[in-house]
């Protein structure tokens, strides 16, 4: 893959660069970054367009020719012009209850669509919570058994579901989900637990107002969704990242029981 000159970097992360790059939109992964892992994103976008829901079309998965970023891989999808939800709440924060309930509304139609050819989201949360050394062995047992009970889900469950992810386009058109890597076939109270534990991490109240919506809207009792809270906890914690460690551990260490 050859980047222009003319590229313009919109955000960077710890293991990645987004650039627009004309018509494209240009995932550019650290060189720690494995190929398999790029393809299997590209892999859960396509399976998840073919059910229609509306997502950013993969374009190229490669490496990089040249440049600082010669011989990493990187991820192509068609670019939507238009601005993230995010963005919108945080310039207009007078309207954030009807964002956020459009929001919410946009997770659950999402999460009424089945999509069987996904890795399964027990699988994964198995995997990444036996691999999260660092909680108490008691305390990770605890958190297995929950997983290893968990009834078969099948909808698809976005993963990283946040207002950042959400794309409302400048022509007025559906808007589109970007950001599928950790998409998973499963169940919808995971996947709202997902999306708490990561509003919490910035925004406490604003998690609490998307439990509270979500939990109207789904109807999935509140006590459901936090029951799962401490589950993915320990999934981000096991991605060995150094930010926000204290607070997940925190988070797996306080009662379960929501009041």
């Amino acid at each position: 893959m050859k980047l222009s000159d003319s590229k313009v970097e919109i955000v960077r992360r710890h293991n990645k660069v987004v650039y627009q790059d004309g018509n494209s939109l240009v995932k550019v992964f650290n060189s720690e970054k494995p190929g398999s892992d790029v393809f299997n994103e590209a892999l859960n976008v396509a399976r998840v367009e073919e059910t229609g829901v509306r997502v950013p079309g993969i374009k190229e998965v490669s490496q990089v020719e040249d440049g600082e970023w010669k011989g990493s891989w990187a991820l192509a999808t068609a670019f939507i012009p238009g601005t993230d939800l995010a963005t919108i709440m945080k310039n207009d924060p007078g309207n954030n209850k009807e964002y956020l309930s459009e929001f919410v509304d946009l997770q659950i139609k999402v999460q009424h669509v089945k999509a069987p050819a996904l890795n399964r989201q027990k699988d994964k949360l198995q995997r990444m919570v036996r691999a999260a050394k660092d909680i108490d062995p008691s305390a990770r047992y605890d958190l297995e058994m929950r997983i290893h009970g968990m009834r078969p889900g099948f909808m698809i469950c976005h993963g990283d579901f946040n207002p950042s992810n959400v794309i409302l386009p400048d022509d007025g058109s559906d808007p589109a989900i970007c950001d599928w890597a950790h998409v998973t076939a499963g169940l919808p109270e995971v996947d709202a637990a997902t999306t708490y534990l990561l509003m919490s991490i910035d925004n406490r109240d604003m998690a609490k107002q998307y439990l509270d919506v979500f939990s109207k809207k789904a109807d999935i009792a509140k006590q459901v969704i936090m029951y799962w809270v401490p589950v993915v906890a320990a999934a981000e914690l096991s991605r060995n990242r150094k930010e926000n460690q204290d607070f997940l551990r925190n988070t797996i260490n306080t009662t379960t029981d929501f009041e």
